[in-house]
């Protein structure tokens, strides 16, 4: 059976959860990409209307964050740091200047936007190479976003991290159904944009979804066609099954990179029981520990220097 490692671990109804919750970030993702996007460069515009100095070009070569920290060498660069800060929906919270670069703030909307955002997001050159929680904090962080209670913002967040640092990769059902119900207040607050109304009706189907049903029709493939259902249907439970099989590594993919992130960032708290859990997950699932060699390898060689 092509997808019986699949089926088994979709057996376990707590990594079950874990997966069609790991959708549902992505599925809301999705939806703030025209958000975020609108807003961040309105914000931009904005700034650039009410303060004609932050039009003039950086006079200086050497005004790069060192690390986290950012002391401007040059005047206009002093000014865009405080007005971004001027911005900050929460003012004791710490901004991550390293996901800058301060002579682009005047012509590169984004550059400002990935001040409000967590560490990582360097590369990132609009949206759609950000996922959930670099968007989500956006939404927390920058106050072109005060229509959204921010309350409603983190609590998606700490759900988030609870899901993506899960040592077991499992979560129980009372968990979903708070999951649900803070992804639930959140859209409700983020406006009426068609993306946003699509984000909660697919949010919604997945929460309701049994993905071992449509792994399971793949496995009877056969018999299912001789009791005289379409090929049509079966072409169906074939796609659903390479769909959650691409759900499931979509996650994983983005819960190695952060744990992986975190563990050769000098600045961030390391978790080595996270990264040891996720080693030992993949090893145990041979499909896995082929589709994730390199991380694996990554993975073993962090220890192998411990």
């Amino acid at each position: 059976m092509v997808y019986e490692e699949l089926e088994r671990r979709l057996n376990d109804g707590g990594y079950k959860n874990w997966v069609k919750a790991g959708q549902c970030l992505f599925l809301l993702r999705e939806g703030l990409l025209p958000l975020t996007t609108q807003h961040a460069r309105a914000f931009h515009g904005d700034l650039l209307n009410r303060n004609t100095q932050l039009k003039k070009p950086c006079q200086s070569s050497l005004c790069m964050p060192k690390g986290n920290m950012f002391s401007p060498t040059c005047r206009l660069c002093a000014e865009w740091r405080t007005e971004i800060l001027r911005h900050c929906r929460h003012p004791d919270a710490t901004l991550n200047w390293d996901n800058c670069v301060p002579p682009k703030w005047r012509s590169d909307y984004w550059e400002v936007a990935k001040a409000f955002m967590p560490r990582g997001q360097g590369k990132g050159k609009g949206a759609e190479h950000c996922d959930a929680a670099a968007l989500l904090n956006l939404i927390n962080h920058c106050d072109c976003f005060h229509f959204v209670d921010s309350k409603c913002v983190r609590e998606v967040i700490r759900f988030r991290n609870e899901l993506m640092h899960s040592c077991r990769l499992h979560v129980g059902d009372d968990w979903m159904r708070r999951f649900s119900t803070s992804l639930a207040k959140l859209l409700q607050q983020l406006g009426a944009m068609p993306q946003i109304a699509t984000a909660a009706k697919h949010i919604k189907e997945m929460l309701s979804a049994d993905l071992s049903i449509y792994v399971s029709g793949v496995d009877r493939m056969d018999s299912s066609t001789q009791d005289g259902l379409e090929s049509d249907s079966v072409l169906h439970c074939q796609i659903s099954a390479v769909l959650i099989g691409q759900w499931e590594a979509d996650l994983l993919q983005e819960s190695l990179q952060e744990s992986l992130h975190a563990a050769e960032d000098a600045l961030q708290t390391r978790d080595p029981e996270q990264l040891k859990s996720l080693g030992g997950f993949l090893q145990a699932n041979r499909d896995l520990s082929l589709r994730f060699s390199a991380e694996l390898q990554a993975i073993n060689s962090l220890h192998s220097r411990e």
